[in-house]
């Protein structure tokens, strides 16, 4: 191999091959943080493909490194421009000593490391293991963050899909022990955990299931007394509910690492198959998610927005519902962050009970402004119909009385 350096990426991480020296000095030229890609395991592979001693020769005396694709990575990673190649979703180039695109894996010279396309699978399924691997400590240490004992959540709940989590959870926790030991998913191994995604899709639906009667019940109320009530028992309740679905979704990425090895065990030529198939189901997960949560996140910034606009009729209940609904996204978008769901944070900040007086007060001086210069021009106008008024009633008094006058002196001539 020289000391060329090949680069594959998948999108969620970039694997760097080559020989040890030449791998570590990129990345350490690069700074780029990276952790074993477990080439090893790609002997099943080879035992099928053709030229299998050449490439199981590549293999021993090559290094492999993933690295996660984050903010630094992608910038460093910039300037070496991944070309698309015939794996579906991985992009690949050749870098010669001095960091420079040499070509495409496709037409590398003969017998280099990868130019077999099952080799090629096998590297992107090692790849997608480990980006899942990552999430999976991710959401380990979002649950330590947050100090939520999901296994304390589920035993409160009285549910039995809720209770099934635990056991799933010991079964799948020791199948990934068994693999990281023996370095592979037997069958035995396998039968173990194969039927546990259904209790873990059964616990996650009861979750989203939740989360939309929170989000419900956040927008069926309109008394500011109680949206604040509701809005501090979805506080705590979303984190509650937030940690069964981060749960759910760590097992169901073991789950997949465990298939993963399995298929590259039993049917290699099914793995990049079998790598996008996942990937997608993946995709699905957090998308139905993403439109809970989401949908969550609208029904409190309503009422936030509802209680902004009465803050100063309720001084004290209108900033609490507004601080409750900055917890409840500021906590939803750590969780989205955890499992990559990508959205702008916003969060709503309580209005100033004084600020919103001395907009009233601005508002009354001007309504009474207005009030004095109506009931100006309405005494006016009462004035001067009452004094219209009154100089009828007046003219009218006068002649009656001439006419009562002069029937008396009538009267008195007769008399």
């Amino acid at each position: 191999m020289d000391d060329d350096i090949q680069l594959i990426s998948d999108g969620d991480g970039v694997a760097v091959i080559g020989s040890p020296t030449a791998v570590e000095g990129f990345l350490a030229s690069e700074g780029l943080p990276s952790k074993d890609l477990g080439l090893p395991k790609l002997g099943s592979v080879l035992s099928a493909a053709a030229g299998a001693t050449k490439a199981g020769s590549a293999i021993a005396a090559s290094s492999g490194r993933w690295v996660k694709v984050t903010a630094q990575s992608a910038q460093a990673l910039k300037k070496y421009s991944l070309m698309k190649g015939s794996s579906p979703g991985v992009s690949r180039a050749v870098l010669t000593q001095n960091g420079k695109i040499k070509g495409f894996l496709e037409v590398a010279t003969p017998g280099a490391f990868l130019t077999n396309p099952a080799l090629l699978s096998g590297a992107a399924g090692l790849m997608a293991q480990l980006a899942m691997q990552q999430t999976m400590a991710e959401i380990t240490d979002y649950l330590a963050a947050i100090d939520e004992k999901v296994e304390d959540v589920l035993r409160a709940q009285k549910d039995a899909v809720l209770a099934d989590m635990i056991g799933v959870g010991f079964v799948i926790e020791e199948a990934m022990t068994v693999r990281e030991q023996v370095g592979r998913v037997s069958e035995v191994t396998w039968s173990k955990v194969q039927s546990t995604s259904i209790t873990i899709a059964r616990t996650q639906a009861y979750a989203l299931g939740q989360l939309d009667a929170l989000a419900e019940r956040m927008e069926q109320k309109t008394k500011i007394g109680d949206l604040a009530k509701a809005s501090k028992d979805t506080e705590v309740a979303v984190r509650e509910w937030l940690a069964v679905l981060a749960r759910c979704f760590q097992l169901h990425d073991a789950i997949a690492v465990l298939e993963l090895d399995r298929v590259l065990d039993a049917s290699p030529d099914e793995l990049d198959r079998h790598r996008l198939a996942l990937r997608a189901a993946r995709q699905n997960r957090m998308e139905l998610i993403s439109r809970s949560t989401e949908q969550l996140m609208g029904r409190v910034d309503a009422a936030a927005g509802t209680a902004n606009t009465k803050v100063l009729l309720h001084p004290t209940a209108s900033p609490a519902v507004v601080h409750s609904s900055n917890h409840v996204t500021n906590a939803i978008v750590d969780f989205h962050g955890r499992l990559g769901i990508e959205r702008g944070q916003r969060s709503l900040h309580a209005r100033r009970w004084v600020d919103a007086a001395s907009e009233a007060r601005d508002k009354a001086f001007e309504t009474g402004a207005e009030g004095v210069n109506a009931a100006r021009r309405l005494g006016s106008e009462t004035l001067d119909r009452a004094r219209s008024k009154t100089g009828k009633l007046s003219s009218g008094n006068a002649e009656r009385l001439l006419r009562r006058r002069g029937d008396d002196g009538d009267r008195d001539e007769r008399g």
